[in-house]
């Protein structure tokens, strides 16, 4: 594997672990050459593609970039790493794959991202409902900070990312 950032082809893997049920291999990598790590994701190429009902009715194929993208706004200036924009990322897309192989809608995926930021950062998490669930008012951010600080996060896992 080439190094994005030296762009030598010399590296060692530290972890791999399977994710979406065990269809994507995850593996770590430290290039050997100037010593950064690197993250890169292996899956077998299928002759289908999920399809994304939008809030319209159109259709679009799944696109995972499209989700680490909406996570990486909702976190831009908090403490959560790349690492853990990649997991949460990864639960999201075990959440999709174990619930659908053909079509999933938009707002499953929108609630899924809710749930599993909720989890890393609350302030990421409003950010992203805020946007999500198009707030029309400051009323409605009130009511959903206000809901987030009295209750406790509703995943049915443990803490996603213990320090």
């Amino acid at each position: 594997m080439r190094c994005p950032f030296c762009k030598e082809d010399s590296d060692k893997v530290i972890d791999s672990r399977s994710s979406d049920a065990g269809r994507i291999i995850r593996r770590r990598r430290e290039c050997l050459a100037c010593k950064r790590r690197f993250t890169t994701y292996e899956k077998v190429g299928e002759s289908f593609k999920l399809s994304v009902i939008k809030k319209d009715g159109s259709r679009v194929p799944y696109d995972r970039e499209k989700v680490v993208i909406g996570l990486q706004k909702a976190c831009y200036k908090r403490p959560v790493s790349a690492d853990q924009i990649q997991e949460v990322a990864d639960r999201i897309e075990e959440d999709v794959f174990r619930c659908s192989d053909k079509e999933v809608t938009s707002q499953f995926i929108g609630e899924r991202v809710m749930k599993h930021l909720r989890a890393v950062d609350k302030v990421a998490y409003i950010r992203f409902a805020s946007v999500y669930r198009e707030f029309t008012d400051a009323g409605e951010l009130i009511d959903e900070v206000s809901q987030a600080i009295r209750e406790p996060d509703l995943t049915d896992q443990p803490e996603l990312f213990p320090d």
